[in-house]
């Protein structure tokens, strides 16, 4: 092999490297172009922060409370009647106003017991003197012991028959037996009434009692002067209270529930007999919760969950979120108790947690927060 054919070898093979050289840099750059791409379209591609509401765990005081469907009942109420038949002379009320105890309400005709009333009464002042006179002459020794007797069991008779009299025109006046509200009378002057017609209903309604009804469980529960509060649609936000008088001593065995009785003051008169009420009745002394509000518990029938926010690494980087399995308690209003799973101090998110999962990236804006009263009104929701 000579000299010129050693050149031209090695002039092809340095050609041969250099193609080679160059197609491995292009592949090389290739993948690094292909690679910034990717990364780039991951990137855009990625899940966003979502914009959650946040609370911090805290403790409360609760009272516990027992709720249960009640109906209102007069202290006092009667059908007011009359025990005397008789013609009514005038009536002395209107309907629905307030009376006091002894008002007379009804004055029934009593123009012929009152003159036999007059009658009885003279009769009884005669038989008073004979029975005087008679004593004097008992003692001068003019007439026996058995006048004397009988003058003294016809004065006695004369009496009881005077007294008898008048009591039966006493009750020819019919008075309120009680302070309370009159009801609406359709009973009218000169209208004749038999013994024991309805002239108009009686309520005493301050104080006035709620009746109600638990189940047995509940009976170790409640106790007489345990708090107890009313409240009913017609007079929208307002509660009445008063306290547990009494607890039957007996359970339904249809239904295994007890019935108690509390009174609850009623002094502007709103409350009326019949009313159906709702009642919340305080149990035992208060206690110590972890609480939420119950928009930041996500239900499952594996299990209710939450969403607890761990702060980010570093500032350029967002917070992410863990779910966690509670136990919950209790409830009240708004908000729920939290018995197992987190700690005072946590940091919950409170709306917003329906687009999280497991490690979600989070931005906080708790600008608008959900519902979180104990005790919320009818106009906050």
């Amino acid at each position: 092999m000579g000299v010129v054919d050693k050149r031209v070898m090695w002039r092809r093979m340095v050609i041969v490297l250099v193609a080679m050289a160059l197609v491995l840099g292009g592949v090389v750059a290739w993948n690094a172009v292909k690679a910034h791409f990717i990364r780039k379209f991951m990137a855009m591609n990625a899940a966003q922060p979502q914009t959650v509401s946040t609370v911090t765990v805290g403790y409360s005081q609760w009272q516990p409370r027992m709720s249960a469907v009640g109906s209102l009942r007069a202290v006092h109420g009667v059908e007011v009647t009359t025990q005397l038949a008789g013609m009514v002379e005038s009536i002395d009320f209107r309907s629905g106003e307030s009376v006091r105890a002894g008002q007379v309400l009804v004055q029934l005709n009593a123009a012929p017991d009152i003159a036999q009333l007059h009658a009885l009464q003279a009769a009884a002042h005669y038989a008073a003197l004979t029975y005087q006179r008679d004593v004097l002459q008992y003692k001068a020794q003019a007439i026996g012991k058995a006048t004397l007797d009988a003058a003294t069991a016809n004065w006695k008779s004369a009496e009881a028959q005077k007294r008898a009299q008048s009591a039966l025109v006493a009750e020819k006046t019919v008075r309120a037996p009680f302070n309370g509200r009159l009801g609406i009378t359709t009973v009218n002057p000169g209208q004749y009434l038999q013994p024991g017609a309805a002239i108009v209903s009686l309520e005493s309604l301050d104080p006035i009692f709620v009746d109600f009804h638990l189940p047995q469980s509940d009976l170790s529960r409640i106790h007489i002067g345990e708090r107890t509060g009313v409240s009913t649609s017609a007079f929208a936000g307002r509660v009445f209270t008063g306290r547990v008088t009494s607890i039957d001593p007996l359970v339904d065995p249809a239904t295994r529930n007890f019935e108690a009785e509390a009174t609850i003051q009623n002094p502007q008169r709103l409350l009326r007999p019949g009313m159906f009420v709702n009642t919340e009745i305080d149990s035992g002394h208060k206690r110590r919760y972890l609480t939420l509000p119950q928009t930041a518990i996500t239900y499952n029938p594996y299990g209710d969950t939450v969403f607890v926010v761990h702060p980010a690494a570093n500032p350029k980087a967002h917070a992410t979120v863990e779910q966690v399995f509670v136990t919950l308690g209790p409830t009240r209003g708004d908000q729920v108790a939290i018995l197992k799973g987190i700690r005072a101090g946590d940091v919950i998110v409170s709306s917003g947690q329906l687009k999280l999962k497991n490690g979600s990236a989070v931005i906080i804006n708790n600008s608008v927060q959900p519902l979180n009263q104990a005790n919320p009104s009818p106009q906050e929701h």
